[in-house]
């Protein structure tokens, strides 16, 4: 959310291999795009978004997707970004998997996470991983039908969904000796 904030008033810079801006149709679609606002990066092999502005759009992206955020990165094949007021307020990825992962800050190990879908909601500070999703802290695993990670508080809540019969699954693999907590 730091992160987020601080980019309230920073410009947006595209840079792209090739651009084709259809006024007719307000759409517009680059090749080999990278998209950049403070410390968060989007970049893709194609992206598509009616209008070439920032305040409120939706932008498509597909091939590649790669978004870096502050400590941490998600991947997958497609990603609907959503910007509000000029910044980047949600990115929803799908693949197969789609993945997580984010370095916690007090052990240094990496979280990581993989599902059918994750949604990261910027201002809130949250990863939501849903379709068969999976998280691991570095030692211990957990899944289940969808997992939500707060990337501040590097904690992770998880519930089974009312009229669904799978459960919440946690693998805990106990300390090496000497290890720190």
């Amino acid at each position: 959310a730091r992160a987020a904030n601080g980019a309230r008033d920073q410009a947006v810079s595209l840079d792209a291999a090739s651009s084709d801006v259809d006024y007719r149709s307000n759409t517009v679609n680059f090749r080999d795009v990278v998209i950049t606002q403070g410390n968060t990066r989007v970049s893709a092999d194609t992206a598509r978004a009616t209008g070439l502005n920032f305040e409120n759009a939706t932008w498509n992206f597909s091939g590649n997707v790669r978004i870096s955020v502050d400590g941490g990165a998600l991947r997958s094949a497609d990603a609907v970004v959503a910007f509000a007021a000029n910044r980047i307020a949600r990115a929803t990825i799908t693949g197969e998997p789609a993945e997580f992962e984010q370095l916690r800050s007090e052990t240094g190990d990496l979280a990581r996470g993989r599902a059918g879908q994750i949604v990261y909601d910027v201002p809130a500070g949250t990863v939501t991983l849903s379709k068969a999703a999976w998280l691991t802290d570095g030692r211990n695993e957990i899944s289940g039908q969808q997992l939500v990670y707060n990337v501040n508080q590097q904690r992770v809540q998880a519930e089974a969904q009312p009229g669904q019969t799978d459960r919440v699954r946690i693998t805990i693999r106990p300390r090496e000796d000497g290890a720190a907590p």
